[in-house]
């Protein structure tokens, strides 16, 4: 695999959104674009919430991105433009320090992070002026990582525009770190294989160090998404962020009951490394040492011996400053266990057995049970839309993304695709009216798409 992002030519002509993206851009700024970027958004497989736990996830990149079309100038700044009119344009400095209102997560605040992200990263005190005009097809809010790929194409647009040079590896791993200025404490899985991907293959994400390891899909199903319709914004609210705090107790909580400093420790698969231990010893671990029952702010204090103080600036979030209660047990025990199906996962695919395609689903279905009841990410319109796939003919459903909203992802028979999407669509999308003017964007069959790249006209 190169070690860049590629450079591509292309035929803008021969592109309708590459042709709409360069009208837009000479009728907004009176020239033609220098060149193209584009970052895709992504599907994860089978392994939820559990990258910034440092543990391996497997996604794959789809055809669905964002594109920009972008101009360098001397005119000291960034204007910024978008294809869809509900997206206000803006315009900042360049010699002025870029600043991200968490509490206010507008579209180009996700932009900004990128910028932001390859400013610091060189030390660039003024960088080169660029004028841009965004298009995406990543459907906003549903777990497609639409908010990560706008970032990861602003890193890419930052480090051309500015004549830099950025490994994939290098620009996934700062688009990661800077996305947390938009307010969540993300993991790093979204911006690795939105760089990282390789078309016609999915991807083992390993952490620390960052590596992509192809993973071959049976030839004889195929993957399909499908958008429950509700909307979640992760830097909008603070779902997100609690899952990651209790993590990160649960993961103090374990280690101290072992014996281990807790200061040293905050992600579950630190714990795991450290004692040497298999992820199912770590299952039985959590029902040894964490109680089913929510934990109160005193207990965790006393357990961990630090202060209320402490306990707020060290352990809470911004936006998690408010909680008072902590399902430990349970976010320990979706991870591990997740963790552990997303080994089996690609272990089935690489021995590829007689009935890979039903291990495969009983994996991803017990996937989907253990967000549901133990994480607790799902909602009654996800666990509704799975359930409908599975009884249309997928042999495993699961919520994708972050969940409390948006896309399911399902793996259905390759000779039952057809009557899986007409199935889906009459009892799902068509009973509801709002569902019903959605549905050609939120029902689709998904190919592993190739990674962030730019284009240059010929």
């Amino acid at each position: 695999m190169a070690t860049n992002p590629p450079k591509l030519k292309v035929t803008v002509i021969d592109d309708e959104r590459l042709q709409n993206l360069k009208k837009t851009f000479e009728r907004e700024y009176g020239g033609s674009p220098l060149f193209y970027a584009c970052a895709p958004g992504r599907v994860n497989l089978i392994g939820e919430h559990i990258d910034y736990c440092g543990f391996s996830v497997l996604p794959m990149a789809i055809e669905q991105n964002i594109i920009a079309a972008v101009s360098v100038n001397n005119s000291g700044t960034i204007q910024l433009a978008n294809i869809n009119p509900l997206y206000n344009n803006i315009t900042v400095s360049c010699s002025e320090e870029i600043v991200i209102d968490r509490a206010n997560p507008k579209w180009y605040y996700y932009f900004l992070c990128g910028v932001k992200g390859i400013q610091e990263k060189f030390g660039m005190t003024n960088l080169q002026g660029m004028a841009c005009v965004i298009d995406g097809n990543v459907p906003p809010s549903s777990g497609l990582s639409s908010s990560s790929a706008l970032v990861c194409c602003a890193g890419l647009v930052t480090t051309e525009a500015n004549q830099k040079s950025l490994s994939k590896v290098a620009l996934a791993e700062i688009c990661a770190k800077c996305e947390r200025y938009i307010g969540t404490e993300g993991g790093g899985m979204d911006q690795s294989i939105s760089f990282l991907a390789e078309k016609g293959t999915a991807k083992l994400i390993e952490f620390e160090p960052l590596r992509a390891t192809d993973v071959q899909l049976p030839d004889s199903a195929v993957f399909v998404i499908s958008n429950c319709c509700i909307e979640m914004n992760k830097a909008a609210s603070s779902y997100f962020n609690i899952r990651v705090v209790e993590c990160r107790i649960a993961t103090k909580m374990l280690a101290q009951a072992k014996g281990l400093n807790p200061n040293g420790f905050l992600k579950l698969a630190q714990v795991q490394r450290e004692m040497n231990a298999s992820l199912e010893e770590m299952l039985a671990l959590v029902d040894e040492v964490l109680h089913p029952e929510p934990y109160n702010r005193e207990e965790i204090c006393k357990v961990l011996g630090v202060t209320s103080q402490q306990f707020s600036t060290e352990l809470l979030s911004a936006n998690t400053q408010h909680v008072t209660h902590f399902k430990l047990h349970q976010r320990a025990k979706h991870v591990y266990g997740e963790a552990a199906r997303v080994l089996r996962f690609k272990n089935v695919c690489d021995c590829a057995p007689t009935d890979s395609v039903q291990l495969l689903g009983d994996l991803m279905n017990q996937s989907h049970a253990s967000c549901r009841d133990l994480y607790e990410c799902s909602c009654p319109e996800l666990d509704q839309l799975v359930d409908i796939c599975l009884k249309s003919g997928a042999v495993g459903s699961r919520l994708t993304g972050a969940g409390w909203g948006g896309c399911a992802v399902s793996m259905v028979p390759s000779d039952k695709v057809q009557s899986f999407l007409q199935a889906v669509r009459e009892a799902y999308y068509l009973p509801d009216p709002r569902r019903a003017t959605m549905e050609k964007q939120s029902l689709f069959v998904s190919k592993p798409g190739g990674g962030a790249a730019i284009y240059l006209e010929k």
